[in-house]
């Protein structure tokens, strides 16, 4: 792993702030790697992430859809429209209500979804640190994260 010249630090807000703009640093990459991976599957983060909301199992409501997006209900047709044209979900009509069409992910969307996931979860920027560096990475990012972010930030 290269080694980087670390500027001196002189107080704790010094220390914190440089750790802060190293992280968004760390994020910035990783978003970078992932936006390559999500465009090598044909995909835009956006349909990239509606397509990973879905569960597979179990059909779902456009509405519900664009509620765990947190985004309008207009989006999510367009979203959906984008997944059903290239043949990763079907839109089929409720058997318990009629009325509502649910999102079914299709045999290849399984596929796409799981190539996805690992895109996800790509830890090439972590290469460069040992089995116990990396555990702990995760236990001090754990209690970072564990400091106030609501729930929806954590889930990839």
């Amino acid at each position: 792993m290269a080694q980087s010249t670390v500027p001196a630090v002189h107080d704790r807000a010094d220390l914190a702030g440089e750790t802060v703009r190293r992280i968004l640093h760390v994020a910035a990459a990783m978003r970078h790697h992932q936006d390559e991976g999500i465009a090598a599957l044909g995909l835009t983060p956006a349909v990239a992430r509606a397509l990973h909301e879905l569960d597979p199992d179990r059909p779902l409501p456009a509405r519900d859809l664009a509620v765990q997006l947190g985004c309008d209900r207009s989006n999510v047709t367009g979203l959906a429209d984008r997944l059903e044209q290239a043949g990763l979900v079907q839109r089929r009509t409720d058997p318990a209500d009629r009325r509502q069409r649910t999102l079914v992910v299709t045999g290849r969307g399984r596929q796409v979804r799981d190539r996805l996931r690992q895109v996800m979860s790509d830890s090439r920027l972590l290469d460069g640190l040992s089995t116990d560096e990396l555990a702990i990475l995760r236990d001090l990012v754990l209690k970072v994260a564990d400091g106030g972010c609501p729930q929806e930030c954590g889930q990839v």
